[in-house]
């Protein structure tokens, strides 16, 4: 399970170090897509395996939602590697998508990862009322 916020500065080619804690588990195959809410996710091979078993039997051809599903995770999806200094490369288009510039926060949420420009991260942090998040969980049932 991925957990925990980390921040780092991503270079002027594209590169940015993965927490050690987060690499661990990522391990040497894993996943970098866009997001829908203005993030990336990185996923391990196991949890985008997951996806891709969820996504492939969808009417994709047929269906507005799935054709959008497809296009978003799959199109926008590529193969993330590690350089010997524990960087990952982020290519232009995802970095474009999510905004990323210079300070990137990693927020480790269960089964993936998120990357998120760090403004873009405060301010939805930020904007969080977490009186109306706690009655939302409990009408589903959620309760500690």
């Amino acid at each position: 399970m991925y957990k925990g916020e980390y921040s780092h500065s991503i270079d002027a080619k594209g590169r940015i170090t993965i927490p050690a804690k987060l690499r661990d588990g990522l391990g040497d195959d894993f996943v970098i897509t866009k997001g829908f809410d203005g993030c990336l996710l990185v996923l391990d091979a196991a949890q985008w395996g997951k996806i891709e078993e969820i996504i492939k039997p969808l009417p994709g051809m047929t269906n507005e939602e799935v054709k959008l599903l497809k296009r978003v995770m799959i199109a926008g999806a590529c193969d993330g590697e590690v350089d010997k200094q524990g960087r990952m490369l982020i290519p232009a288009n995802l970095r474009e998508f999510a905004g990323l510039e210079k300070d990137v926060i990693f927020a480790g949420v269960g089964d993936y990862v998120e990357a998120w420009d760090k403004e873009r991260y405060d301010a939805m942090m930020s904007g969080i009322d977490m009186k109306a998040v706690t009655a939302k969980l409990a009408e589903n049932g959620f309760s500690l």
